[in-house]
């Protein structure tokens, strides 16, 4: 508020201190136009009003007040105040507007994408979730765990597409793996679940698809025993995790891998389940490929497995932070596909 005063106050000044045919009225307009930018329409058309009794104060001291040319200025003066105010009220009804979206958005995500527990047993679970989509907060990229007597099951998965389109895909896969991953005893079950819930909706849906046989969704299911130091990974066309041990990283390739969900019928698929080991204090780092496609300046991927060697925080928190934050300085700031992460720690028994 300091700002339009004091521009009011230092016209005021310079008009009183010059010849009387110099007219710097017309100047106070400045005013509301730096009010409106920041303020209300309330706060606005007193400014406006405030500088108006100013003008008319001047013109008055000048002797000019009843010329044509000041009162054409004095018009314009009080058109454009008007239109000044105008314009502040039409922003802060949208800036309501828009408030009111993020919070649906971010209900929505908290519905669709529950946070994960920061721990399960021996474990310890981190997720980050970056939206490409602008101004939304949730988007295609998916990751949902449960937990059962014997294992934690966890899957992240990406569908085709990007942003708001994909958001009810998501939301079919996380329904059907919640349910699956504590009815079915096998992981294999489970990850052959999935892909028939896809198909089916995808077969229900298919007259309001486009492009119906190229909707898929990239998934790696994955389960963690409680009693033992391993991880098994069905992996559906999807970007292998990353295994971090002692400041070295490595990639959990499946050699095996299952088609993407929704494309099971393409191959005679058994969901066989790969082991790999997961020590005490190793590190999991789950991902979707908005993360390792994302392009730098100079058009370049994201180097994940090299980027994440400089890594030298202790938890999953610390991790997901690193990368979210290293991601973004490389692209700019600004990603061009949904990204979402997950890590997890196995504790020390």
């Amino acid at each position: 508020m300091a700002i339009p005063l004091a521009v009011i106050v230092a016209i005021t000044v310079a008009d009183l201190s010059t010849p009387r045919e110099i007219v710097l009225s017309p100047l106070l307009i400045a005013a509301p136009a730096v009010t409106a930018s920041f303020a209300g329409p309330w706060v606005t058309t007193m400014i406006g009003a405030l500088t108006i009794a100013v003008q008319i104060f001047l013109d008055i001291y000048d002797d000019l007040l009843w010329t044509r040319p000041v009162q054409t200025q004095f018009a314009a003066t009080v058109m454009v105040t008007a239109f000044l105010v105008l314009f502040s009220h039409l922003r802060d009804r949208h800036q309501k507007v828009l408030t009111r979206v993020r919070s649906v958005s971010e209900a929505a995500q908290r519905a669709l994408l529950r946070p994960l527990p920061p721990r399960l047993g021996r474990l310890r679970l981190a997720s980050m979730y970056l939206a490409a989509e602008e101004e939304a907060q949730i988007g295609g990229d998916l990751y949902a765990v449960a937990r059962t007597d014997s294992q934690v099951r966890v899957v992240i998965g990406d569908v085709r597409g990007k942003g708001l389109p994909s958001v009810s895909d998501a939301a079919l896969l996380l329904g059907a793996f919640r349910e699956a991953a504590r009815l079915h005893p096998t992981l294999s079950a489970v990850a052959r679940y999935l892909d028939e819930s896809v198909r089916a909706d995808m077969t229900e849906h298919a007259a309001d698809l486009t492009q119906a046989d190229e909707n898929f969704i990239t998934a790696a299911v994955l389960e963690i025993p409680h009693d033992r130091p391993v991880v098994g990974m069905i992996d559906c066309g999807h970007p292998p995790p990353l295994l971090l041990r002692d400041h070295h990283v490595m990639i959990l390739e499946a050699a095996k891998p299952a088609p993407p969900l929704g494309l099971g019928e393409l191959a005679d698929q058994a969901y066989d389940v790969e082991t790999f080991d997961f020590r005490d204090g190793d590190t999991l780092l789950l991902y979707t490929d908005g993360v390792i496609e994302a392009r730098g300046p100079g058009g370049g991927f994201y180097p994940l497995a090299d980027r994440v060697k400089s890594w030298e925080g202790d938890g999953p928190e610390t991790l997901v932070e690193h990368v979210r934050d290293d991601l973004l300085a490389y692209v700019g700031g600004r990603l061009g596909d949904d990204a979402a992460m997950v890590a997890i720690q196995r504790l020390p028994s």
